[in-house]
This record gives structure tokens, C-alpha cells and sequence, in this order.
């Protein structure tokens, strides 16, 4: 699963979040296990990347990232990319146990966005270093950086209406803009016009400059069956999300990577 699909899902999870917070039933605790495991697996990898190119970068006649192939380029845009999901997804399980009073998703979503931040940090870190990136690749991977944080507090805003979630994004004083913007507006009943509206502007601005394949696509696609699977189908159905080719699309992914998953567990 390619780490712009991820990014789709977070703007299903923004529009369909306040259904989820505010419903009476429960996220299940395999649900969360799977997105805690895999979200770490992949901040594993993603560590040990950013340790060999920081090695590299200390090295001055080690080659800048792109003389190495776009695997390596694919990393930095996954982390880039992905942080949107990782905040608006904390965002939500922050806003579901406050409107029931428990712990259940917090820590756990809390946790892997810590592990996200950190990586993040050593990705700009690398930007500014001079190695082992070039400067003209560095200039293309900041105007990612803008652009996947300006699309989070979009995001964000639309839910600053459940709880104080502010604070989960890159910029609270912008998030709160987009939530009175959005507030402003006409509302369109059940979401079923501003959804494909949201998804066309997303993929617009994603649509061209990332590396073909993200290179922790397998982990990616866990990570999306194990927010897939909190979102239930009848609510999704009810703001006319089920109609669309992309969730179609993305739910056989998912449940090809859930049917994975069954097996090595049947063989362990």
C-alpha cells in the first residue's frame, strides 16, 4: 500500500471520526494490538534507514540519497506522508475515550505518534545537514514536509468540534482556522457531497513528485486493516463513503493483508 493511500485514509477517518467517537460501540482490542504492532515494526525499519543514512552522512564520500534509488527516498516521504494518518488517528482515539471516560485507544495511538515525532525530527535533521541529502532533493522533500502538515490541520479541523484535539496538530492556531471555515459553511447533509469534494483536493496535491512504491507497503496496509476494521461498514455506508471505488479498493487490500496476518498466526 502506497503511503499516499494512507493519507486518504486519514481524510476518511477526519470525516468519519465524530461517528465513530460518538456511536456506543466499542473499538476492539485486536484492532488496536494490530495497529500498535504493526505501527512499530514500521518505526523499526524506518530507524534502522535513518541510522545507515546518518552513518552515511558523517562519511563525505558516501553518494546523497538519490544516487542510492528511490527506496531510500520512499522512507523519508513515508515518514513525511504518514504523519498525517498517525496525528489525525490519535486525534480521534483521543476524543473516543474522553466521550467514555476510558484509556483504551489513547496511549496506544499516543505512543506510536511519539515513536512518528521522533523519526520525523531525525528526517529534518537530515534535510539540514547537507548529507546525505542533496540540496535539491532536500528542497522537494520540505515542500512535502509543508504540504503533508498544512493537509493534517485541515483535517484536524474537522474535528475540533469533538474534544480539545488542538494539540494534535502541526499547528493549533491553524487547525482552529479550518474548524471556524468549515463551521461557516452550509452544511451538506450526511457528508455525501464534501467527501468526494475532500478526496479530489487531496489527491490533487499528492498526485505527483512521490517515488513510485512506498517501501514498507506491507506494514502500511496493516496499519490501514487495523483503522478499516474500527470504522464500522453501516456507518461508513451512512455519510456514502461504501459507494466509493477507493474504499472498495482499499478494504480488498486490507483484507488481503488481515488474511495474511491469520495465516503466519495459524502457523506460529
Amino acid at each position: 500500500m502506497h503511503a499516499r493511500e494512507l493519507i486518504e485514509l486519514a481524510a476518511l477517518v477526519s470525516v468519519h471520526g465524530p461517528v465513530l467517537v460518538r456511536t456506543s460501540g466499542r473499538i476492539s482490542e485486536t484492532s488496536l494490538e494490530q495497529y500498535w504492532t504493526a505501527s512499530k515494526s514500521r518505526l523499526d525499519r524506518w530507524g534502522r534507514t535513518l541510522k545507515s543514512l546518518s552513518s552515511g552522512a558523517a562519511e563525505s564520500e558516501r553518494p546523497p540519497v538519490p544516487s542510492r534509488g528511490p527506496r531510500l527516498r520512499g522512507v523519508l516521504e513515508e515518514i513525511l506522508t504518514g504523519e498525517v494518518l498517525t496525528r489525525v488517528w490519535t486525534a480521534v482515539m483521543h476524543a473516543y475515550d474522553r466521550h467514555r471516560g476510558t484509556d483504551q485507544g489513547e496511549p496506544i495511538a499516543r505512543s506510536v505518534l511519539v515513536g512518528h515525532l521522533e523519526a520525523r525530527h531525525r528526517v529534518l535533521t537530515l534535510l539540514v545537514s547537507g548529507r546525505p541529502v542533496e540540496a535539491a532533493e532536500a528542497v522537494k522533500l520540505n515542500r512535502l514536509r509543508r504540504r503533508t502538515e498544512r493537509w493534517t490541520d485541515q483535517l484536524i479541523g474537522y474535528l475540533m468540534g469533538l474534544e480539545d484535539v488542538g494539540r494534535f496538530a502541526v499547528n493549533p492556531d491553524r487547525a482552529r482556522d479550518f474548524a471556524e471555515d468549515l463551521s461557516c459553511r452550509s452544511p451538506v447533509a450526511g457528508g455525501r457531497f464534501a467527501w468526494p469534494i475532500l478526496l479530489a483536493s487531496l489527491r490533487a496535491a499528492f498526485a505527483s513528485g512521490l517515488a513510485p512504491t512506498s517501501p514498507n507497503g506491507d506494514l502500511n496496509a496493516r496499519i490501514a486493516a487495523s483503522i478499516l476494521s474500527s470504522l464500522q461498514p453501516e456507518l461508513c455506508d451512512a455519510i456514502g463513503l461504501l459507494r466509493t471505488a477507493w474504499l472498495l479498493r482499499m478494504t480488498n487490500v486490507t483484507d488481503d493483508a488481515e488474511g495474511m496476518i491469520g495465516s503466519l498466526l495459524a502457523e506460529g
